[in-house]
């Protein structure tokens, strides 16, 4: 769920607002409320749990990050399979409310798959912990020929969408897809039993209805997109991902398979089912709205969904006195701000990009999670289950008949919203005329952008030190969210520029061009047009990603000597003579050390911080530059101190963990109840905080092993909790500086030590930090830049006036010394801001090897 904050409501919705965000504990049917506990948002200062995620999760996530899905040759409907079943889990969580568990779920689906000819089942990956991911089609049966007719139709409504808006063929045949995404939070249960229900009454109906839909639509159901959470009864997946914040960066199998079926199925409508906001909440959202898609018909078609939805879930029946059951409430209507819709990484707003043009987060109404799990008797929280799968089911139903009624439309809108993409056509502002039958439409609601005509992507860049793995990664995530890429075969001008042979173009004048524009523009400065945001409000792959990314206003591609790509060029490469030298700015590259490192290579570290391997480990250098995409240079230089692999004990966030696995380090994760209960030390090197490790919760048994570990090793510190260790042992003299914690997005910065060498003149932040009276010995590393840093996102000083981006302007925001380093922003925040990475491997290395021998070149 998203929880709506303390904000301005308009009327109608204040006695709502006051039942959802009351306690929910008595039994009684009208004290039932919405889960009052805030979001967990990694990294901020409402979260300091340390990650416990086990390795081979890590290890599961990043090795199919690595596979390249294909699209399968068109087979006919139904495609059925027999799944073989999972092993009774009596600890499955769902069991305790009535609802299917996960182990049962394969048997049913084979079953439906017997009612019929209308139900197939496929299995579009594994979970992070191994599940398998289940997708159900529900439709007419099909023929190969109609099958692979249905593919060249959806083809050309993304392709030639000024061929497909006058095509008879669409207008009769096409189906419209429709998306059905459950459980994306494993402690939301409803909605993949109120799907599995649905599905069952598709598959037996012999309604004239029901017959109409399934011949002019395809229904696509992700069963559960969260099975990990699901029978855990945890937010989020096996790794600890919150799976509706990371479809920007897709670094979860799960969050890939998302992306995958929306790639291969052009959903027109998509449900989100979630949970608990009392009454039921049903997108469209308020401001502010995202700027790179095409809101005016996002609108309009979200808007009349949402009607027929709220008009299904009131008809049901329930009311606040009988059942505890608030009237069902649209964002966009019933409030002014809280619940928007601007950033692409949750699932409703990232569809939009794929030509999604009725879309939604629905959330069902009574908690079942959390306290409410652990404390009501179970046939109260059987009761509110049952409640909340009849909300979703007619949800479900509602969309669908509004699907039936409005599938020509529906269509027209997605072609429209790819033919504006490949023309350049502009952007429809939203206003009571061009969204006519939507109330409540002001200015406040129109947020458009100004479109560049290019991205231009250098293979890599010596002025600026960006690296080669980085541009190319940067374009195969571009490739995978279906941008179009093309590669300059010689050097060319464009907008009075030269660029080499091999720079990659992005041209905005393409049908996703909104998916393009939201990963690689710098985003906006929103901090003035609202006061308060619902989770992260700035995320530039350009700014972020490590790689040069130049924008052009304006110009012609004509004539540029450009040719598509379907991947980026090879990087890897390994000289034939001499020692090699691996410069460490980018994670790839960390990665490619530390594999080497974990084979025993005798790596030094340069003066300038690069590695340097000896020309004896040719062979175990090329395997690393090809396993993890590097390239390696010839250099005369001998190198300084040894470098070892370093065994990192790390009480960090979830994604903070996971990107350090990325890396390769070896990290055990930890917290206060770890060292509590008698942690190890001897095999660690070196201590990172960002999370629940409080010196004040240690036994004295615990403080004094911390204490001792601290006397000879390094620590990294994150965030305030970082801060707080670095005070608490007495290392660095610093004052930390807490900013706004809602403040978050990308910021100027400056850097100035050896730790930030070579970074990126941009980081991201997340309840800022920064530090001032820097004492005898320690260095300014990075500081935040002078002005206004914040280039993007929304931070606002607090009501005293402390806390904003002027405070931080000019101040460090990462020190070092003694041993010690101290990151007062996020570079490592949800796995996503990738050019950022090597300055934590950076900290890591130097206060591990503080102490080694003297470098030398």
């Amino acid at each position: 769920m998203r929880t709506t904050r303390s904000v301005p409501a308009r009327p109608a919705l204040i006695a709502a607002l006051a039942l959802a965000t009351a306690g929910s504990l008595l039994l009684a049917p009208d004290t039932a409320g919405a889960d009052p506990l805030p979001v967990t948002r990694e990294g901020s200062a409402l979260d300091d749990r340390a990650a416990e995620a086990p390795a081979s999760a890590a290890r599961r996530a990043l090795a199919a990050a690595e596979e390249t899905p294909t699209r399968t040759a068109a087979r006919g409907y139904p495609r059925r399979q027999t799944l073989s079943p999972d092993p009774g889990n009596p600890g499955d969580k769902s069991l305790k409310l009535g609802l299917t568990p996960y182990h049962a779920i394969a048997p049913k689906l084979n079953a439906l798959q017997r009612f019929g000819d209308r139900v197939s089942v496929e299995v579009t990956g594994r979970s992070a912990g191994g599940h398998r991911l289940y997708l159900v089609t529900v439709t007419a049966p099909e023929t190969t020929g109609q099958a692979r007719a249905q593919d060249r139709m959806r083809e050309l409504i993304e392709n030639a969408p000024a061929t497909a808006a006058k095509s008879r063929e669409i207008k009769r045949a096409y189906k419209t897809p429709v998306f059905v995404n459950n459980n994306i939070h494993g402690n939301e249960w409803e909605g993949t039993d109120a799907s599995l229900k649905i599905i069952e009454q598709l598959a037996t109906a012999r309604d004239a209805k029901t017959r109409d839909l399934l011949a002019h639509s395809r229904l696509y159901f992700n069963i559960t997109a969260n099975p990990d959470g699901r029978i855990a009864g945890t937010r989020a997946n096996a790794n600890g991902f919150d799976l509706n914040r990371d479809f920007v960066t897709a670094s979860q199998p799960e969050s890939r398979a998302m992306r995958r079926i929306e790639l291969d199925t052009q959903p027109a409508v998509l449900l989100d089912l979630h949970g608990y906001v009392n009454g039921t909440l049903i997108e469209p959202t308020t401001p502010p709205h995202g700027e790179n898609y095409e809101y005016d018909l996002f609108l309009k078609n979200s808007y009349a969904n949402a009607l027929g939805m709220e008009s299904a879930v009131n008809a049901l029946g329930y009311t606040p006195a009988k059942d505890g059951v608030e009237p069902a409430q649209i964002p966009f209507r019933d409030q002014e701000e809280g619940w928007d819709d601007w950033p692409p990484i949750f699932t409703p707003q990232y569809a939009a990009f794929h030509g999604t043009v009725a879309a939604h987060t629905v959330e069902i109404p009574l908690a079942v999670n959390n306290e409410e799990y652990d404390q009501l008797p179970v046939p109260e929280l059987r009761r509110r289950s049952a409640v909340n799968t009849a909300v979703a089911g007619a949800a479900i139903r509602a969309t669908l008949d509004h699907v039936r009624e409005h599938r020509a439309s529906l269509v027209a809108d997605q072609i429209e919203v790819f033919r504006r993409g490949a023309t350049g056509a502009p952007q429809v502002p939203v206003s009571p005329r061009t969204v006519p039958g939507v109330p409540g439409i002001g200015p406040e609601d129109v947020y458009t952008t100004t479109f560049p005509r290019a991205y231009v992507i250098p293979p890599s860049d010596s002025r600026t030190q960006r690296s080669a793995p980085a541009a190319a990664r940067l374009v195969d995530h571009l490739l995978a969210n279906d941008v179009r890429v093309t590669r300059a075969t010689r050097p060319f001008r464009l907008a009075g520029r030269t660029y080499p042979r091999g720079s990659y173009v992005v041209d905005l004048h393409q049908p996703k061009r909104g998916m393009a524009n939201v990963l690689l523009a710098d985003g906006r400065d929103i901090s003035g047009k609202v006061s308060v945001m619902y989770d992260i409000s700035g995320w530039s792959l350009g700014r972020l990603w490590g790689a040069t990314v130049q924008q052009v206003p304006s110009g012609s591609l004509k004539g540029a000597p450009l040719r598509p790509v379907t991947e980026a060029a090879p990087v890897a490469h390994v000289p034939g003579h001499g020692d090699l030298r691996l410069r460490l700015t980018d994670p790839r590259e960390v990665a490619a050390l530390n594999s080497l490192l974990r084979q025993g290579v005798p790596v030094r570290r340069a003066p300038d911080g690069s590695a340097i391997v000896p020309a004896s480990a040719r062979g175990k250098a090329l395997t690393a530059a090809r396993a993890h995409g590097v390239s390696f240079t010839a250099t005369r230089l001998t190198g300084g101190a040894p470098l070892h692999r370093l065994r990192v004990a790390a009480a960090v966030t979830p994604g903070e963990l996971f990107a350090l696995r990325e890396m390769d380090f070896d990290v055990t994760p930890v917290s206060t109840a770890v060292l509590n209960a008698g942690f190890d030390w001897s095999g660690t090197d070196v201590l990172m905080v960002s999370a629940d490790l409080d010196p004040a919760g240690l036994t004295a048994a615990a403080r004094s092993a911390l204490d001792a570990f601290l006397d000879d090793h390094g620590l990294v510190g994150r965030g305030a909790t970082g801060a707080a260790l670095n005070a608490a042992t007495d290392r660095l003299a610093v004052k930390p500086v807490e900013g706004n914690p809602d403040a978050n997005g990308v910021v100027r910065t400056r850097n100035t030590g050896s730790v930030t060498r070579d970074a990126p003149a941009h980081t991201f932040v997340y309840a800022p930090v920064w530090f001032t009276d820097l004492g005898p010995g320690v260095r300014a590393e990075q500081s935040y830049a002078s002005g206004n840093p914040l280039v993007s996102g929304h931070w606002r000083p607090l009501r005293d006036g402390t806390g904003g981006p002027a405070a931080a302007a000019g101040n460090a925001s990462v020190v070092s010394g003694d041993r010690t380093v101290l990151f007062g922003t996020e570079p490592l925040f949800r796995d996503h801001p990738k050019g950022e990475f090597p300055q934590v491997a950076g900290a890591l290395f130097t206060v591990a090897h503080s102490g080694s021998a003297k470098e030398n070149g």
